[in-house]
């Protein structure tokens, strides 16, 4: 075998070994993408604090499911949209009904085909007002003419349509890139999801996931646009980032390291702008993610799994972006008449470059360049970094890149450790940097339970024991009833209950109705004897509002606090309850307020539930009598 080929057989055998299969949520970085993400959707807005920030995380951290020695991302990449704007095919009817993330009043924007393919406006058409009887939406036009600017940052680390934040630890910088949300797939991309597939890929069931996600615009213009005075500050980019995380996650692992090659490569050899995907006049990271999903689309499953050898497999894409550059054409994958090259590409020297590149070549810079990157991690033992300091034939070479694969097999515990451990300080650290709230709890246990469902319990028990903390110096208050309540899983529709101090009567009710319903199917358990304390801590608060006056309220309360009291076995207490429902003076208006059945008792197994107070107050004192008897 000649010493080039088995420069190709070194490389791939160490790129196959070392890139470990990792679901995107459980990397280091996922872990800090989630901190942000957590953070960030926090966050009040300075004019309305009912505006919240809905994050995604996007980019490398979201899109690899492989994790290599060498990190992949230089930062973490953020996509946010306001819950209170919405973005919709033009001519296409405001919707009635929305995600729970959606705010009461949504402003509607129908998208708008500029002259640039893949570049859009935004035209304001719609108010969406919630219906509160029936979670539907009621629509109100606006006059037309009112178009939205794509200016909502300053003009201070701003590159394309990202606003970079750095932080002064070692964490990784954030792109956070603003965005304008619509749940549908765009007409502009109408035949992506029906077009001929000669291999399959993507399958049936991707592509529906694909569509179902529906797009976003991002705040934009097209490079030859942002200095005319009106497209500048209007013009916005169609975004099918979470087509792609969709279509990325679904590729096989030789699919996600020979794009890591890529990338690697391009960026070491200065051949890509990878600070955004705004296809400005260089060669970029999207130009690279486009090659490799049309290669997936285009090339058969024997093309990647036939004798891997991942060198080959990289030198003939690098040449297929070649002959792009050479005819000046690269298609959008999604956007049929988008050309990602113009006039303005500046690409012959590159275009030589990587015809230029064959295996032998490729394989020689790997050796040389990527292979003693990983050397230079931290961690990385001296005794196996000393076995590259002599390898003269490509025997001692392979020898050396197996103790290096050996060692990075055996760190994975390790490794997993170390990302088990981040959450964990980030957690601790969160309660003392930021004031914990039930939207926050929310927010947290979303993104946690992305990374591993034990963290989203790791991070209950941490604000149980932070509400206990606060409840010995500061008294059990409302707000933390409600963060008690939230981590408990019953009330994650924040747009239902809104960050304010004030509290009704019906929606102290509504809350209790929720928990009781839950405390009805479980056998009684800590948690469920904390739901019950959390559902009469409601029914108390119903009976403190200044609406609650009403005999509907008032008896309705006192009977759902009989039944919890029965059901821990305090007799004497709903006893006292039943009573004070019997000595209401009016119940004329108690049929706008309904006890619901199947939160009452049962009777015995041939009577379900109680039938009505009198059953119920008769039981509680038969069971009072019976508890007085017991020694």
């Amino acid at each position: 075998m000649s010493c080039e080929l088995a420069l190709d057989d070194i490389v791939t055998e160490f790129l196959l070994n070392t890139c470990r299969p990792c679901p995107p949520s459980t990397s280091e970085h996922a872990v800090y993408a989630a901190v942000r993400c957590g953070m960030f959707a926090t966050m009040y807005d300075e004019v309305d604090d009912e505006v919240e920030h809905i994050p995604l995380a996007t980019g490398s951290v979201a899109e690899f499911c492989i994790q290599p020695i060498l990190p992949h991302l230089g930062d973490i990449d953020l996509m946010h949209h306001f819950n209170t704007e919405l973005a919709i095919p033009r001519g296409h009817p405001p919707p009635t009904q929305l995600p729970a993330e959606f705010h009461n009043y949504v402003k509607v924007m129908e998208i708008i085909d500029s002259h640039l393919p893949g570049y859009v406006y935004l035209e304001l058409r719609y108010l969406l007002t919630e219906c509160s009887d029936d979670d539907n939406y009621n629509a109100v036009k606006y006059d037309r003419g009112h178009y939205a600017s794509n200016q909502r940052y300053g003009d201070e680390n701003i590159h394309g349509p990202a606003l970079l934040v750095s932080y002064e630890s070692r964490e990784l910088s954030t792109d956070r890139v603003f965005c304008v949300r619509c749940l549908t797939w765009l007409p502009q991309a109408a035949d992506w999801p029906t077009r001929h597939r000669n291999y399959g890929w993507p399958d049936s069931a991707t592509l529906d996931r694909v569509v179902s996600n529906g797009c976003d615009v991002v705040g934009v213009a097209h490079r030859q646009c942002r200095q005319h005075e009106w497209m500048g500050k209007c013009q916005w980019r169609l975004s099918f980032s979470r087509a792609e995380i969709t279509l990325l996650n679904s590729w096989m692992k030789v699919h996600q390291i020979v794009y890591h090659m890529l990338r690697y490569f391009m960026k070491t050899e200065r051949l890509t702008d990878c600070a955004d995907n705004s296809e400005a006049g260089t060669l970029s990271n999207y130009h690279i993610k486009t090659l490799m999903l049309w290669a997936c689309e285009l090339k058969s499953t024997s093309w990647w799994t036939d004798d891997v050898n991942l060198v080959r497999m990289c030198v003939q894409l690098l040449h297929i972006l070649a002959k792009w550059l050479d005819d000046g054409r690269c298609q959008h994958y999604f956007i049929n008449n988008c050309n990602l090259i113009d006039n303005s590409f500046n690409v012959t020297n590159i275009r030589d470059q990587l015809m230029s590149i064959d295996e032998t070549w490729l394989s020689t810079w790997f050796v040389d360049n990527y292979i003693p990157a990983c050397l230079k991690l931290n961690d990385c033992p001296p005794n196996i970094s000393r076995l590259f300091d002599n390898v003269t034939t490509s025997m001692k070479l392979r020898n050396a890149v197996s103790a290096l694969v050996a060692w990075r097999r055996n760190s994975s515990v390790l490794d997993l450790r170390r990302t088990f451990n981040a959450v964990e300080f980030h957690i601790i650290s969160l309660l003392y940097r930021c004031p914990l709230t039930a939207r926050l709890c929310v927010r947290w246990m979303t993104e946690l339970t992305k990374i591993d469902s034990c963290l989203s319990v790791y991070f209950t028990a941490v604000v149980f024991l932070h509400v206990a903390s606060r409840s010995l110096r500061q008294g059990f208050s409302d707000e933390l009833m409600d963060i008690l309540a939230t981590v408990c899983g019953q009330f994650t529709d924040i747009r239902r209950h809104p960050n304010n101090s004030t509290s009704t009567s019906v929606l102290s009710l509504y809350k209790t109705t929720k928990l009781m319903k839950v405390v009805a199917n479980k056998s009684l358990s800590t948690m469920s004897l904390i739901e019950i304390e959390l559902s009469k801590a409601y029914l108390y608060r119903t009976l403190r509002c200044k609406d609650s006056d009403s005999d509907s309220i008032y008896c309705l309360a006192n009977v759902y606090l009989t039944v919890l009291y029965c059901t821990t076995g305090q007799y004497q207490t709903a006893i006292d309850h039943c009573t004070a429902v019997t000595r209401s003076q009016d119940h004329s208006q108690c049929s706008s307020n309904v006890v619901q059945g199947e939160f009452l008792p049962k009777i015995d197994d041939d009577v379900d539930n109680m039938l009505g107070l009198a059953e119920l107050y008769q039981s509680v004192r038969t069971a009072a009598r019976k508890q007085q008897r017991q020694p």
